[in-house]
């Protein structure tokens, strides 16, 4: 039998695969769709650049669904190099197979190949996304993922219609080739030339001039009604910087993140970290006329940081005399943790009757995780970029994490041996004063390893997330895959069991996928082991997960079939360094 044929093959019984599990499983409705994965060009600044997109636009099509739903997307990469594709909170129950972190839970979709992913919807309600989870793609490969309350359920908040909001970057050069050169002399990406809303930069840089033209091709307008309610449904997409973001004039009300649902509160801006999403209500109670909706970053890092403004335009219906400029808004300053932290007090759970909340309180797994950007010594007879001739590094408990030629939960299944291990340590190997000055030339040691935490099904877990100032503190979006957890508590310094722990939020904890650990601070998230599988745990600004800022865990099946991890399907894409 030909390659070809085994291909097709393969392909076969991959649908066999597919339709049987849902046959078994889907309770919901199942959606199918396809994302077509190909170089196209965009013009952007004045400047045209052929970039890597989904179905022929920047950010891709949204996919919806209800709580409960299944969705079938087979994923075509007409692009030039392996990719990957990720549900960014959905919980896949049992199903590892299909999260997609390249070399985590499969081996890249090689080019003119394509590959039929299955998501499991479970508890999920409200904004999570899909983007490219291999090298730096899914800066321009994401999408909005919309999970609708069940057929016959009312979203807790009214609101008369909506929008996806989708912040994301433009980058001047090949961000494939600008990584394979960082990565090759220890050296840093490049940052982006421009933010984009909903792929356009807008108002705020040379040759993007919207507010001048009828229909502007370069800042994104949101045309809306008086007197109404919208829910603006708001994705960072952004690779590496925190983001505020407010609308001129008008109140914003958070309602929901991460696929679960807030407790409303009034604010005039948001806080939103590379990964998360918020829902957002704005009601358009003030005089018609334009307004700007504006994004700015939140920079608490000295490393080179795109400080521009992304704008878009809140475009009221009627008659009346334009403005000469869209009226503006005053955000928190670049560095302003205060707002930052203000921001992240506000969130709590809605945890009503319909929408109920179990925070463990039982504690049977604990890990306290330093996360560190660390500089490594350039190997004899290298030459390296990163500070002071050294090589960018990133670890968590001075781990930092090493790709392997074949996915983890494939060896797992196949009991492969030597391709990770299971000793990850629950401990930094020494304490001292993690957020003190230590000095911006100071070598750490640093252990490159694919190293995996295992827990048992039904453990009840908290992870203390410990900020370092090595050699220079920043703050880390951390992601985990698979599940939603609580964030219990976050503080400036170091973690103390005597003062952090009085302080936890056990109640009404927001419920959420990604949590930005401050800078020079922690943050304590719980959660229930209760998803079999090998989920994978990283820092959300790619450069970090880049230089190691990451790690597995392996959950362990529980007693039942419906508590265990799924078979492997027979057509997973092929692992080309086995």
């Amino acid at each position: 039998m030909g390659a070809r044929e085994k291909s097709s093959l393969a392909v076969f019984l991959g649908f066999l695969f597919t339709f049987s599990l849902l046959l078994c499983m889907a309770q919901g409705d199942v959606h199918t769709y396809t994302l077509v994965l190909q170089e196209t060009e965009f013009e952007r600044l004045c400047e045209k650049k052929s970039i890597l997109v989904a179905n022929g636009s920047f950010p891709g099509p949204t996919l919806w669904a209800h709580q409960g739903d299944t969705l079938v997307v087979t994923v075509v990469n007409n692009g030039n190099y392996g990719v990957t594709i990720h549900w960014h909170g959905a919980r896949q129950m049992g199903n590892p197979w299909h999260d997609g972190p390249e070399y985590v839970t499969q081996c890249p979709i090689q080019p003119k190949q394509n590959f039929t992913q299955t998501v499991l919807l479970d508890k999920e309600e409200g904004t999570l996304w899909w983007h490219a989870h291999s090298d730096w793609s899914r800066a321009s490969v994401h999408g909005a993922l919309i999970i609708y309350p069940k057929p016959g359920n009312e979203h807790p908040y009214k609101h008369d219609a909506e929008q996806t909001i989708i912040l994301g970057e433009w980058y001047e050069k090949n961000l494939t080739e600008m990584v394979i050169n960082a990565m090759r002399t220890g050296g840093d990406v490049n940052t982006s030339v421009a933010y984009t809303i909903n792929g356009q930069p807008g108002d705020f840089y040379q040759c993007s001039k919207g507010w001048t033209l009828p229909d502007a091709e370069c800042t994104f307008r949101m045309v809306v009604d008086p007197g109404k309610t919208y829910l603006l449904r708001i994705i960072s997409a952004i690779m590496n910087e925190e983001m505020f973001f407010g609308v001129a004039n008008h109140t914003l009300t958070l309602v929901g993140m991460d696929g679960a649902y807030l407790e409303q509160v009034n604010t005039s801006y948001i806080m939103i970290a590379p990964g998360q999403t918020m829902d957002v209500l704005v009601t358009t109670d003030q005089e018609p006329s334009r307004y700007y909706m504006l994004g700015s970053p939140f920079v608490d890092t000295q490393a080179p940081t795109d400080r521009t403004t992304p704008s878009a335009i809140l475009h009221y219906n009627g008659g009346y005399q334009l403005p000469t400029h869209p009226n503006s808004i005053t955000l928190p300053g670049w560095s302003d943790r205060d707002s930052a932290e203000s921001f992240m007090r506000l969130l709590k759970s809605l945890a009503d009757d319909k929408h109920p909340i179990k925070v463990p309180l039982n504690i049977t797994k604990r890990l306290y995780l330093t996360v560190s950007v660390n500089n490594v010594q350039c190997a004899k007879g290298e030459t390296c970029e990163g500070p002071h001739g050294n090589r960018h590094s990133a670890s968590l408990n001075n781990i930092s994490w090493t790709v392997p030629k074949i996915d983890i939960l494939q060896a797992y299944y196949r009991k492969l041996p030597g391709i990770y291990h299971t000793y990850f340590p629950d401990r930094p190997p020494r304490y001292f004063n993690f957020t003190g000055d230590v000095g911006d030339n100071v070598i750490y040691p640093v252990v490159g390893r694919t190293l995996v935490e295992s827990i048992k099904y039904g453990s009840e877990v908290e992870i203390i997330f410990q900020g370092t100032n090595i050699p220079a503190a920043e703050n880390h979006p951390m992601h985990l895959h698979g599940y939603n957890f609580y964030l219990v508590g976050f503080g400036r310094g170091n973690f103390s069991p005597n003062t952090s722990i009085p302080t936890y939020n056990l109640t009404r904890p927001p419920k959420v996928n990604t949590v930005a650990v401050p800078k020079n601070g922690w943050a304590t998230i719980r959660f229930k082991a209760d998803n079999p599988g090998v989920w994978f745990m990283h820092c959300h600004l790619e450069r970090h997960a880049n230089w190691g800022m990451a790690m597995a865990f392996i959950v362990s099946n529980g007693p039942t079939k419906e508590t265990s991890m799924r078979d492997m399907p027979p057509d997973m894409p092929p692992c080309l360094g086995s």
